[in-house]
């Protein structure tokens, strides 16, 4: 018999990943595409459509013909995608009717706050689980009907769809026939209630947004439909957003069990079992993923910038090089100069939501250097971590004893030590850090009944635990610092 594979579509912010399993949960194989990032005007973030299916398909591609797999080997795809960002469409042409509008994007926060003057946070509280913010899909479409000429009307008639990125995916790779979502994905839209499992009729209208141009909804393991290729059909079985994703491929299936991911952003989500529970303290409810007729929720806070960041020094500041080089330079600033950047450009996510927060960087003196800001920029994703630590364990009733990390950033030992200090907790490294991926790869294979649940928490394997060795006195202080200098980005924009 042939060897089986799984192939996880990592279909991210920057870029667009293929990553290669055996039968066994091993990656064989990765293949990465970066793609533009459009900024139109201030805070506008978009994608162009077209690069983000021609990278993700053409990474699926490199990675079966580097190692020589032929697709009657693969047992099935999943995908793991960036969340919230909106794309429409039209359905006879299939052409979009506007960029992709990235989930950074800002330009919708006057619909948030007319939204809010219209009395609806309660509403979508407790419908969506989620706050009013520019951050989720809704405002998003409606910008979109609202300012592409013909939209409204071609919506109106039925001919425009509506998805998030594993739509769009699903909606090309199965030949325009299936347009369809997961639980996961639909939470993070601001229009679907959680509870009833169903499209938010109030939201929709309210919104002026056609139900017609929404996808079915189904379980994050399903048969979502077949790509073709070489005449070859491969199942598409496993869907989930990106922090979803790695929820599940950090084996987080116990109530109280959490995890973080250092991407473009930082996302930590805590399992909560089968029943929603609503944050007292700025964080959101989504679906942590629908299996085996069963859906399961979790409380989740974002930080809208973190490996973003250190991009940003990168590419606008250009004070490194490469992104591995900040652990480098951060070292040459230990146990000196207390310098916090907030990195708060596209506002503040979790548990301060505020839009009109911008970046800042606070402490400078004559003798502070570009490794001191290097430091800082990577401090600033554990700082950010703290915040949504503390709501979290605030909200249920707990108190963590380990992180599971995760994502690119997690790799810097510099950050996940500073990480494990200034929570004063153990952070936990496993071996492979590709969680999204491999959430994906499982759901697929959960589907096709290659693997169970039981295999990702026996496949598991820990690389390294960070144990804090900060004094109390030490961690209160900076942290005081990093919230002073939070409170002094807020509101910045009027």
């Amino acid at each position: 018999m042939k060897s089986k594979h799984i192939i996880a579509l990592d279909q991210g912010t920057t870029s667009s990943r293929a990553v290669l399993f055996n039968e066994h949960g091993e990656i064989q194989g990765i293949a990465q595409q970066e793609f533009r990032q459009i900024f139109p005007h201030s805070g506008w973030v978009e994608h162009d459509p077209h690069e983000i299916l021609s990278t993700q398909l053409g990474t699926l591609t490199k990675v079966i013909n580097e190692h020589k797999i032929h697709p009657s080997e693969i047992a099935a795809l999943g995908i793991t995608n960036q969340r919230e960002t909106a794309l429409v469409w039209d359905r006879k042409t299939g052409e979009p009717v506007y960029n992709a509008i990235v989930w950074q994007d800002k330009r919708t926060a006057s619909i948030c706050e007319d939204l809010k003057a219209k009395g609806l946070e309660n509403h979508v509280r407790k419908n969506t689980g989620l706050v009013i913010d520019s951050y989720f899909s809704a405002t998003k479409i409606k910008w979109i009907l609202d300012n592409v000429p013909q939209a409204k009307e071609k919506a109106l008639r039925g001919e425009l769809a509506f998805g998030t990125v594993d739509t769009w995916l699903i909606y090309n790779m199965t030949g325009r026939k299936v347009h369809v979502t997961d639980y996961t994905n639909a939470s993070r839209t601001m229009l679907f209630n959680i509870q009833s499992l169903e499209w938010d009729h109030e939201l929709l209208k309210v919104l002026d947004i056609p139900q017609s141009m929404l996808p079915e909804v189904k379980p994050s393991s399903y048969h979502f439909g077949d790509y073709l290729t070489e005449d070859h059909l491969i199942p598409i079985t496993g869907v989930a957003g990106d922090q979803q994703a790695a929820l599940f491929g950090q084996a987080c299936f116990e109530p109280g069990m959490a995890k973080n991911t250092y991407g473009t952003g930082c996302f930590m989500l805590m399992n909560t079992g089968d029943k929603t529970q609503l944050s007292k303290n700025g964080l959101i409810t989504t679906i942590a993923w629908g299996l085996e007729d069963k859906v399961e929720y979790a409380l989740e806070g974002s930080v809208f910038i973190a490996g973003a960041a250190v991009q940003w020094l990168r590419d606008s500041l250009h004070i490194i090089d490469h992104s591995k080089d900040s652990e480098y330079f951060a070292t040459k600033a230990l146990g000196s100069n207390e310098v916090y950047v907030v990195p708060a450009f596209a506002g503040l996510g979790a548990p301060y939501w505020d839009m009109y927060a911008r970046g800042a960087i606070f402490g400078l003196t004559r003798d502070t250097g570009k490794e001191h800001i290097i430091k800082a920029t990577l401090e600033s994703l554990a700082y950010q971590t703290k915040d949504i630590l503390n709501a979290m364990q605030e909200d249920a009733g707990l108190k963590l004893t380990r992180l599971k990390v995760d994502g690119g950033a997690s790799a810097n030992n510099i950050l996940m030590q500073f990480q494990a200090d200034i929570l004063g907790t153990d952070v936990e490294r496993p071996e492979v850090i590709e969680s999204t991926a491999m959430g994906a790869a499982y759901l697929a294979a959960i589907q096709i009944g290659l693997w169970k649940k039981e295999d990702i928490v026996k496949n598991r394997k820990i690389q390294k635990c960070f144990k804090s060795e900060m004094s109390d006195e030490v961690r209160s202080k900076l942290y005081n610092g990093w919230q002073k200098a939070v409170k002094r980005t807020m509101n910045w924009i009027d």
